[in-house]
């Protein structure tokens, strides 16, 4: 990795990349729905919304970052909510999770959003740890609710 390692927004242009890599995910997760075409509809819907993003990283990409944007009544502003992270299995240990979670709060700032937030489950060590490392917090109220997934946040502005 270093300063050469493509980082960019995906396009209309990427729906085939991204769905092969949202495949890759599914496959990494240990599921086989939903099926390639239907993820190839639901990924072009989204590059047509203007509160998606997906940022991919590397040339040819081998990991994406999809993030959601809305309107909060707790902040008053946008939030960010990363849906996705993955990396190739491959590609793993480059940082190249890192590079697409820094864009991710970098963009989210440029938008003016109050937090970003996304969920991860517990056994995930690695991607507690650089989650963490990048200043997001866990958001977990054992008294009511017993989860595998913990729900993470970053602020971007005061409370």
């Amino acid at each position: 990795m270093g300063p050469e390692t493509p980082l960019r927004i995906a396009g209309k242009a990427d729906v085939a990349t991204i769905t092969g890599l949202i495949v890759d995910f599914r496959d990494f997760m240990g599921s086989d729905s939903p099926n390639r075409a239907e993820i190839e509809v639901v990924v072009f819907d989204l590059i047509e919304d203007r509160n998606t993003e997906f940022i991919l990283v590397g040339e040819p990409a081998c990991g994406f970052l999809q993030m959601r944007y809305r309107l909060s009544v707790w902040t008053g502003s946008d939030d960010a909510w990363i849906e996705d992270v993955f990396i190739d299995d491959e590609q793993r240990g480059n940082g190249y999770g890192r590079m697409l979670m820094e864009a991710a709060i970098q963009s989210a700032t440029r938008r003016g959003c109050g937090r970003v937030q996304l969920d991860v489950n517990q056994d995930n060590k690695a991607a507690l740890k650089l989650y963490e490392s990048l200043g997001f917090v866990t958001i977990h109220n054992e008294d009511k609710w017993e989860a595998a997934d913990l729900m993470m946040t970053r602020q971007l502005r005061p409370q």
